[in-house]
């Protein structure tokens, strides 16, 4: 219970900053501070400087992965001399909400990440989804082949003489990751990888095809599925496959870019209930482009539209179309990804997932529905409803202590951290296992009871 308290003091918005450099500071029997207290945004400069001297190498490396600190603050671990600590700061954080943008470290640390003495440093900074499209191309011409083999991700933005130069690496991988990006618009290039196991399928899928070697695979059934999707197909190609006996080879027909909305729609093919549409790369890759959405949300095939319906940038009109599908993976994707789905939307996901990650993303969207809910759902049957009333700004304290006392857990929780729960009842639940946590992080909890709560935790003033 006193953990679960210090959990949410730690989290606690409004915990003043004299608490948080005591909670910093904890170091007690090999300890260390909450996680909600190192990865707050917009720590100050004194917690900063108390929690990179801290003496737990495990307190540095939640820092160094706090995606609410400045990279600038983060950078400042380059020299720690924990190699798990700069391997952490190297990689940066872990997001799993698809809102929340990460800034990358400046170009000048990760080089010097990246020529860390100890490997699993360079390797993490070389697999991080944070690193500026700036650094990546300027590996091109790195001492190190995994990172010449980074390079080639930006490969566009790389100049002829990169290129050429990645293409003749010594390195088999580092020419054959750039191979398979010049395979593109290199026939020749396509063809030498089509002679590597390592290689071919990546070839089919996306290299420029002669006819010859085009017919050979349609005729020894040569990764057909890749083939499939090959934008130098023959036309008359596509149309065998369009009928093939094999159904994932038919669903990757109907998925290419060129094809009318008819002749899309005369495929055979089976797209199924949850299948999110992560396989149309012509659609991913321009979701900022009005042209691909439009072409995408007009489409009936499902696979089209839900990949669409990952782009924050879809005009109000077409935003409007999709949350008309009726096609719950629409919505799901809506709900996390644009910034103005409807609130019908966002309640429609709330309604039909309960407790899953996409009725989280629903629940937390800004524009998810706030008025009116107290009315509506303090008394329904079912506690997902009336944690909701939680939320209505309309709803009084009266109703958000007996929230509190909910048969719901999760009702109350979401009562014990509104900060108008009484201050009587606020106090009680500080003491109550499953909800210490949510009554530590109200903003309405007095400096004192902060303090009680880190006294009781042995936290040393």
């Amino acid at each position: 219970m006193h953990a679960s308290a210090l959990d949410g003091v730690a989290r606690n918005p409004a915990l003043p900053t004299p608490l948080l450099l005591r909670l910093l500071a904890f170091d007690g029997d090999g300890g260390r501070p909450p996680r909600g207290a190192l990865q707050r945004a917009g720590l100050p400069e004194a917690a900063v400087v108390v929690v990179l001297a801290h003496p737990h190498p495990g307190t540095r490396t939640e820092f160094a992965m706090s995606a609410g600190a400045e990279p600038r603050q983060r950078a400042r671990l380059v020299d720690d001399p924990s190699p798990k600590v700069r391997a952490a700061l190297a990689y940066g954080p872990e997001v799993y909400d698809p809102r929340t943008r990460v800034e990358p470290l400046p170009d000048a640390v990760c080089v010097r990440l990246l020529d860390d003495p100890v490997a699993s440093v360079r390797t993490a900074l070389l697999e991080s989804p944070h690193l500026a499209p700036s650094f990546v191309a300027s590996l091109a011409g790195h001492q190190r082949a995994t990172a010449r083999r980074e390079a080639v991700r930006a490969w566009e933005s790389l100049s002829p003489g990169d290129r050429s130069t990645l293409l003749a690496d010594p390195d088999p991988e580092v020419r054959r990751a750039a191979a398979l990006w010049e395979c593109r618009r290199d026939a020749r290039i396509t063809a030498g990888l089509l002679r590597d196991p390592m290689s071919d399928a990546g070839a089919l899928r996306r290299g420029l095809l002669v006819r010859a070697d085009a017919e050979r695979c349609v005729a020894e059934r040569t990764h057909l599925a890749a083939l499939a999707e090959n934008p130098s197909l023959p036309d008359d190609l596509v149309d065998r496959l369009a009928v093939d006996p094999d159904e994932v080879v038919r669903l990757a027909v109907s998925l290419r870019p060129e094809l009318t909305e008819e002749r899309r729609m005369a495929i055979d093919f089976t797209v199924g209930e949850f299948d999110r549409g992560d396989g149309v790369p012509w659609v991913r890759d321009g979701l900022a482009d009005p042209g691909v959405l439009r072409r995408a949300v007009a489409s009936a095939h499902p696979l089209l539209r839900r990949t669409a319906a990952r782009s924050p940038h879809l005009p109000p009109d077409l935003l409007g179309r999709l949350a008309r599908t009726e096609d719950p993976v629409v919505e799901n994707l809506l709900a996390i990804h644009h910034p103005d789905t409807p609130e019908e939307v966002l309640m429609r996901v709330y309604d039909r997932l309960g407790g899953t990650f996409s009725a989280w993303m629903a629940q937390t969207h800004p524009r998810f529905p706030r008025e009116g809910l107290a009315v509506r759902y303090a008394d329904h049957p079912d506690g997902k409803y009336r944690r909701l009333a939680v939320r209505d700004p309309a709803a009084t304290p009266g109703l958000i202590e007996r929230l509190s006392h909910d048969p719901e857990v999760w009702t109350r929780q979401a009562a014990a951290g509104d900060p108008r729960l009484p201050l009587h009842r606020l106090r009680e639940a500080l003491h109550v296992p499953e909800l210490a946590s949510s009554a530590g992080a109200n903003p309405a909890l007095p400096e004192d009871e902060m303090a009680a709560v880190l006294d009781r935790a042995g936290i040393p003033a």
